[in-house]
């Protein structure tokens, strides 16, 4: 029997990902990103790519509400995969990396972190490797995606369905970058200032939720705690004073933290918003 090993640099889903988060990590340091031009070269619609891509979205995004649906989903997705061409998609995939290979520096690359990354690699499990491989770690496998397909607490992820229109519309590519990691935030507040680029660009860039990330985060809590209280003396309505000292008790949740959540990012980009407010008052 096999070993089920998950290949990152041959997984179509988190190839896609990454190249949408280079995107925005050049988007945000105001640079032309290289790979834009390599995402509608290899995942424009009528590419093998592009459909296979649709496959392990279908499996990241769609959710049912009991077992014996996923399973029947997991199953009408192999089934589909079987009839792409595999030999078209391995040659496709292998130019495409090539093609990263030349353009960026590998391991920075791949470096960056993917959210649903336990998803996707089991999605290339499913798509890779058969029963007969190792029966055990493909029963595992088929339930890890189960869960993960019956969960009605799973954050929505990257709208890879979007791809079409990223790919038509240059852009675009602003939005969806930021809709990644910070959900509809551009949508309210298009014109961000330093702070706010700053903690997305630190976010986009981290390779993990660990101590650099959670220092810069600090850092960050720290500057918005000290802004907060110089504009709160400078306040009069105590209801709002009082509203000023409970966001300051927020922001110190934030950063006595263990991990690094999306949601803390947000809220860090949101109290950003307010100092702004309280400046202009």
């Amino acid at each position: 029997m096999k070993n089920l090993k998950h290949s990152k640099f041959k997984n179509t889903g988190v190839l896609f990902e990454l190249l949408v988060r280079q995107v925005a990590s050049d988007t945000l340091n105001n640079n032309d990103s290289k790979a834009i031009p390599i995402i509608k070269k290899y995942f424009a619609k009528s590419t093998e790519l592009a459909k296979e891509l649709n496959l392990y979205q279908t499996l990241v995004k769609e959710k049912f509400a009991n077992e014996s649906k996923a399973g029947h989903l997991i199953d009408a997705v192999s089934i589909a995969k079987s009839k792409l061409n595999q030999t078209v998609i391995n040659r496709q995939k292998y130019n495409l990396i090539k093609e990263i290979k030349n353009t960026y520096v590998l391991e920075d690359f791949f470096k960056t972190k993917v959210s649903n990354y336990k998803t996707l690699a089991a999605i290339y499990k499913l798509f890779e490797y058969t029963i007969a491989d190792s029966p055990v770690e493909s029963v595992n496998n088929r339930y890890t995606l189960i869960e993960h397909i019956t969960r009605k607490d799973v954050k929505k992820v990257a709208p890879l369905n979007e791809m079409s229109s990223f790919i038509k519309q240059d852009k675009e590519v602003r939005l969806l970058s930021y809709k990644i990691l910070v959900d509809r935030f551009n949508e309210k507040y298009s014109d961000l200032n330093e702070g706010q680029k700053s903690i997305l660009r630190n976010y986009i860039n981290a390779v993990s939720e660990g101590t650099e990330l959670k220092s810069f985060i600090g850092e960050e809590v720290s500057k918005l705690q000290k802004s907060l209280k110089s504009l709160t003396s400078k306040v009069d309505d105590k209801v709002v004073k009082i509203k000023l000292s409970e966001v300051s008790n927020l922001l110190s949740e934030i950063a006595s933290a263990k991990t690094v959540k999306d949601t803390h990012i947000l809220s860090l980009l949101r109290y950003h918003e307010l100092v702004k407010e309280l400046k202009k008052v």
